[in-house]
């Protein structure tokens, strides 16, 4: 008979105890404040087997029982849940400060990607010069309105990759292109373009298979929770193996990013000034008030800066002063490319199920733009249909649908309850979307709600919240409103599009999972035919 192993029995008892004492406390702290209700959860676990595969379905369906606001405990973490834009409205509008802070999951530590993150740094100084250097100098109107024909240069290039993959042999006999893949890739040149004036990826690139992929691995578990975050004192036990994915793919994208930033920096330093101001020169332009922030930047400070995550975060002294200011490079391309190519392929899904809709939209851009031109960024206002278009799209599928997930700051009481320091709260934005107190029948694709109406989504409206609300709201509102109707239109225009030979209107997978975005579970197969106009 082998001998007992005492080493683990004694870690087993101490693990029992540990856990025992910690639920008991935790109900007596709970019980001596008021909290919002909700359902009661397992001893240790709490409601972590409440939210299902589905999250943001699961907890909006809880609603009925508990109400516009609901409590849980995921672990150790304490959260709170906001189902209603009526108590969205009072959490923006009088509470936006109290809970301006992030939640920083142990896979946003990968290669220290939380340090140089705007969406989730520390709510301070260096996140308002981080913000004020991205909105001021790159996402100004004046500078958009100047970048224009870059993003119909890389939309041009999409169309051209797409119509090479509709020759193919397997398109021809009905399967379908993977259509995300190509906006997706669409996106990161553009955004290549903006930051260092250069394309990046290329469908037939090996190095661009290799970005692609990295980042798609990224994305996928840049959302999900591990053992470390819901238990904190069983992190030694290590978080399922993501971590090293994270950090293997993470560590990936990055080093091929920063091959991208020291080829530019070495062509500049060859060619010197030249006509393509991009966002590498608005850093090595820098000028900060010499007191929290440095006169210029240095070299070390720009390449770190604009590499790999455009961090600036504990530097060590150079011939400048450090800037205590984070900013994410990566995180552009994240959520720029991922939030770009999930909503465009959610707006066909819903357009294919639709004909009505289809030929309403492709009739409107046919009347104004015609035959005989492309679609340009000046033609965005006069097609209100397809601005209905996008955002029933993003009413129905708001690209995160817990936004980016608030924490409290300090102990604060919001709508009569007690809420405890380092709360979570996610603000459900896709329950909102499909409220029926707010939503004429609210589970359909009907673009003609937003015909004639005011709602829009720059964060004023609570019940239409997909890009967020507040002072922590997405920064890149302005360029992703142009890139997702000169890309959706584009697509419109050029091709007609039919589902693979595989699927149909009736069959279609409509499932989504959670990443970085809310993207198909089963990603979108599609045939383009060149339209007849």
């Amino acid at each position: 008979m082998a001998e007992p192993n005492y080493a683990v029995l004694v870690l087993i008892c101490i693990l029992f105890v540990s856990t025992t004492l910690f639920v008991s406390f935790s109900r007596k702290k709970s019980r001596s404040r008021r909290l919002p209700p909700g359902p009661s959860g397992w001893p240790l676990f709490g409601n972590m087997f409440h939210l299902g595969k589905m999250p943001h379905r699961t907890l909006a369906g809880l609603r009925e029982k508990y109400g516009p606001v609901i409590w849980l405990r995921l672990g150790s973490i304490d959260t709170m849940v906001i189902l209603s834009s009526r108590v969205a409205a009072e959490f923006f509008k009088n509470h936006d400060l109290n809970f301006a802070e992030r939640t920083i999951t142990n896979l946003s530590q990968s290669q220290d990607y939380h340090k140089g993150s705007i969406a989730l740094a520390p709510y301070g100084t260096y996140w308002r010069v981080s913000r004020r250097l991205l909105t001021m100098d790159m996402l100004v109107t004046r500078r958009l309105n100047e970048t224009a024909p870059i993003r119909r240069k890389c939309v041009d290039d999409m169309l051209t990759w797409i119509r090479e993959a509709a020759s193919a042999d397997n398109v021809r006999l009905g399967e379908g292109i993977h259509l995300a893949r190509f906006v997706f890739l669409m996106t990161f040149n553009l955004l290549g373009n903006l930051l260092l004036s250069r394309d990046l990826l290329d469908p037939d690139s090996k190095v661009g298979s290799e970005f692609f992929e990295a980042m798609t691995g990224v994305m996928e578990r840049s959302g999900r929770m591990t053992i470390a975050d819901l238990f904190p004192w069983l992190s030694w036990l290590g978080p399922q193996g993501l971590r090293r994915k994270m950090d293997l793919d993470m560590g990936k994208a990055m080093r091929i990013a920063s091959d991208f930033v020291r080829e530019r920096i070495e062509e500049k330093k060859i060619k010197g000034d030249d006509d393509q101001r991009d966002f590498l020169d608005v850093l090595l332009e820098f000028e900060g008030n010499g007191k929290d922030e440095p006169a210029k930047l240095s070299d070390r400070q720009i390449e770190t800066f604009i590499l790999i995550n455009f961090s600036m975060y504990n530097l060590k002294e150079d011939r400048h002063s450090s800037i205590n200011t984070t900013f994410s490079f990566m995180e552009i391309f994240f959520a720029g490319a991922e939030t770009s190519s999930s909503t465009v392929e959610w707006a066909l899904t819903e357009l294919l199920r639709d004909p009505d809709s289809m030929d309403k939209v492709q009739a409107e851009l046919s009347r104004v733009v015609g035959s005989n031109r492309k679609v340009q960024e000046t033609d965005i206002d006069q097609l209100p249909y397809l601005q209905a278009v996008v955002k029933e799209t993003l009413r129905l599928h708001p690209p995160l649908p817990f936004l980016v997930p608030r924490r409290a700051m300090g102990n604060t009481v919001f709508m009569g309850y007690d809420i405890p320091e380092n709360t979570q709260v996610f603000v459900n934005a896709w329950a909102m979307g499909r409220d029926p107190d707010v939503w004429e029948d609210p589970m359909a694709f009907k673009p003609e709600r937003f015909i004639g109406s005011r709602l829009d989504y720059k964060g004023q409206h609570y019940e239409f919240i997909p890009f967020g609300a507040g002072r922590r709201m997405c920064a890149g509102v302005p360029l992703a409103h142009r890139v997702l109707h000169l890309a959706l239109s584009s697509l419109l225009h050029e091709f007609n599009w039919e589902f693979d030979g595989r699927n149909d209107a009736k069959t279609i997978d409509r499932r989504d999972r959670v990443g970085m975005t809310m993207r198909k579970y089963v990603p979108l197969l599609v045939v383009p035919k060149r339209r007849a106009m």
